[in-house]
């Protein structure tokens, strides 16, 4: 049978119609009419949502007036709609966040403290309370941390060397020659691996570690205080690095923060310097036996930074009740050891971080390195209102700086001066 073009059109909008009821019904436009609140969580990492929906399932069996519903956001726009979206009353009820500081100044997020007790703060990593606590209060529930930085190495690259994997937990890193037995063993890499390192403008896993490792800090008091004499020592040694062919170009890592990590799991890297967020694609993507170890040591030891993601509470939420008790089973043991059951990440409740490592011990590997670096200090990650504009500002600055078009000194400086110069303007 032959359907008329009026009855065509008179279909293709009733569809229209049903899909739009649908999708409104979806999103919990309709929600209440369920008889059940919807809630939204706003992530950016589209692999933490089986986690999460499990935790979450659990959450709305015990409480089945609530509906809680995820939003995936992708990275590259996720803090520029988020900005757009809480200045236009229009956030989801919860959200990802690691840089709060200018929505909890300006009032846009939940008193953890007044929502869910002061005692709550007591079960998550102290790391990650610190880095939440701002003006005395704490403005986001802890989900999981990163801890430290650890170094990834191909035990085939460094058999066909002659490197013992035990000499890379020993070795040091030094702008003085003499003291310096990390170049040393990355020359003797070069003979087996086209990139024995991955020295390059990484903020979490390379330059804050050689910062703090050279006794440098990025701020003091929210102002950045980085250039100086250990800025220089730090940038000077992975700047040299590029230069003398034992790490990439900076023209390949600049512009693609996975090119390192593609080059390690293609075998063409010796050694890779990275983060507890790496660990679950090596084991899944390397074709050859590796292994995981300790940073170099600097003039102060191993010093990394052990950055935190929390869920924010929107303080503009319809439904605040319902989004605190959504909070207070995230920050729950119960709610938050899914995210480490199937080792993607540690959870930021102290009692669960065993999940995490009994999952990699079950499938061979020792995750110690990301706890032990830790144990020397730990090296603050920046913070304050403005601050990733001020990121923001300074990063073509050292982009040059890591091309070697600019000497390390005036390029530390003219960051810091643009740093600081964007926190003024905000």
């Amino acid at each position: 049978m032959r359907v008329k073009d009026s009855t065509r059109v008179v279909l293709g909008i009733a569809l229209v119609i049903a899909m739009l009821v649908g999708a409104a019904l979806w999103l919990g436009r309709d929600g209440e009419s369920s008889g059940r609140t919807v809630v939204r969580l706003r992530i950016w990492d589209e692999s933490f949502v089986p986690a999460y929906r499990a935790s979450l399932d659990e959450f709305e069996r015990a409480n089945p007036d609530i509906e809680v519903r995820i939003t995936l956001v992708p990275w590259a726009s996720y803090a520029r709609k988020l900005r757009l979206d809480v200045a236009g009353g229009i956030a989801d009820d919860l959200f990802w966040t690691g840089l709060y500081e200018d929505y909890a100044d300006s009032g846009r997020l939940v008193d953890i403290g007044a929502a869910l007790g002061e005692q709550a703060a007591a079960a998550w990593d102290p790391s990650a309370v610190d880095q939440f606590t701002r003006g005395g209060k704490l403005w986001a529930v802890p989900q999981f941390v990163d801890g430290g930085s650890a170094v990834f190495y191909n035990r085939e690259l460094l058999e066909r060397a002659g490197v013992d994997s035990g000499e890379l937990t020993v070795v040091r890193w030094s702008p003085d020659d003499a003291v310096d037995t990390f170049r040393p063993l990355l020359r003797r890499l070069h003979a087996a691996a086209p990139w024995p390192y991955n020295a390059a403008k990484d903020f979490q896993s390379i330059e804050l570690p050689y910062l703090g490792s050279a006794g440098a800090e990025l701020q003091r008091e929210e102002r950045f205080e980085f250039a100086n004499a250990q800025g220089n020592a730090a940038f000077g040694y992975l700047v040299g690095l590029i230069r003398d062919g034992l790490s990439p170009s900076a023209a390949d890592t600049n512009t693609s923060g996975d090119f390192a990590k593609n080059a390690f799991l293609q075998g063409k890297m010796a050694l890779f310097q990275s983060g507890s967020f790496t660990l679950a694609t090596i084991a899944q993507q390397a074709g050859f036996r590796w292994g995981l170890t300790l940073i170099p040591q600097g003039p102060k030891g191993r010093i990394s930074t052990n950055n935190s993601i929390a869920v924010a509470g929107n303080a503009a939420s319809a439904h605040p009740e319902q989004t605190r008790r959504v909070l207070a089973w995230l920050g729950s043991a119960a709610g938050n050891r899914y995210l480490g059951v199937a080792g993607a990440t540690i959870p930021a409740v102290l009692s669960e971080q065993h999940v995490y490592r009994d999952y990699w011990a079950r499938h061979g590997v020792d995750v110690t390195p990301f706890f032990e670096v830790l144990r020397d200090g730990r090296m603050a990650g920046g913070s304050g209102p403005g601050f990733p504009a001020a990121l923001e500002a300074m990063d073509p600055i050292l982009a040059e700086m890591f091309l070697g078009r600019v000497p390390v000194d005036v390029a530390l400086r003219r960051a810091q001066d643009a740093g600081n110069a964007a926190l003024d303007q905000r």
